[in-house]
């Protein structure tokens, strides 16, 4: 009986409002029906308004978190998200690659969903050495794919072609989530090319809300969740991108201004 319940892991930053960053996963985790860890990388003190500050983990706590959960638990997939630094990154690949914690789904998060630079250029360009090529599965926003890329992603024939470039760079799937900014769109549209050469476009109709907080986090957590189970990359994104919706087609009122997503929308989700 001893690790039989299927366990996944986030290597992510806390929130501490609740609405993104580890707790959007441990969220999503527990909507999936699996059991989820966190291994911390930065704290985060924040409200509805913003963040008003932040605190990035020593590098030896991160490498002990990783450390001790190996010791005793059979992780069957891992997801990235907030590495602040150079450092943070260095360390957490270089645990990853030391322990056995499943394939790998990797947030960004270098570059925010309106396309304002979070990383230090050092840390992106370690980003792209050293974490992007261990990705089973890469999520990048619109932005972050144009940074990743150089490509300005116009045209649907230059997002496939940017996916293809974060494949041949070592990523083994790529989703590149589409813009959703413009409240006049009718639909966010994305791209996901598979390992196995599949692709396809997904979409569904743009909602008009403040309350998104944790999209990003809440998609690549549900995808890491059904990998763990034996899912296919394709069938993962798929059903994470029809979660993600639903939670913010479904607003919950928490919070004065910019708010989390639903996960209990999804109670029902199959």
């Amino acid at each position: 009986m001893t690790n039989e319940q299927i366990q996944v892991v986030t290597i992510a930053g806390n929130d501490s409002d609740g609405s993104a960053g580890m707790p959007a996963d441990l969220h999503s985790f527990f909507m999936r029906h699996v059991y989820g860890m966190g291994i911390l990388t930065a704290a985060v003190s924040g409200n509805s308004y913003g963040i008003e500050a932040a605190q990035v983990m020593p590098a030896e706590f991160i490498a002990q978190q990783f450390a001790t959960l190996a010791k005793d638990f059979k992780i069957r997939a891992a997801k990235t998200g907030m590495l602040a630094d150079a450092t943070v990154i260095n360390v957490v690949a270089d645990c990853y690659q030391k322990y056995d914690f499943g394939p790998l789904v990797v947030d960004p998060v270098i570059i925010t969903k309106h396309g304002a630079m979070l990383l230090e250029e050092e840390a992106y360009q370690t980003f792209r050495r050293r974490l992007l090529p261990l990705a089973t599965v890469l999520t990048p926003n619109f932005f972050e794919a144009q940074k990743l890329t150089g490509l300005e992603l116009a045209t649907d024939e230059q997002i496939v072609t940017a996916a293809r470039q974060l494949q041949a760079a070592g990523a083994k799937n790529v989703m590149i989530k589409g813009r959703h900014d413009d409240e006049h769109q009718r639909e966010v549209r994305d791209f996901v090319l598979t390992a196995t050469g599949e692709s396809f476009w997904l979409a569904e109709p743009y909602v008009k809300t403040d309350h998104v907080n944790g999209t990003g986090d809440s998609l690549s957590a549900v995808i890491a969740a059904e990998l763990a189970k034996g899912q296919t990359p394709a069938a993962a994104i798929r059903l994470a991108k029809k979660f993600v919706h639903t939670a913010i087609a479904q607003p919950i009122a928490v919070g004065h201004k910019f708010g989390p997503i639903n996960h209990w929308a999804t109670a029902d989700f199959k």
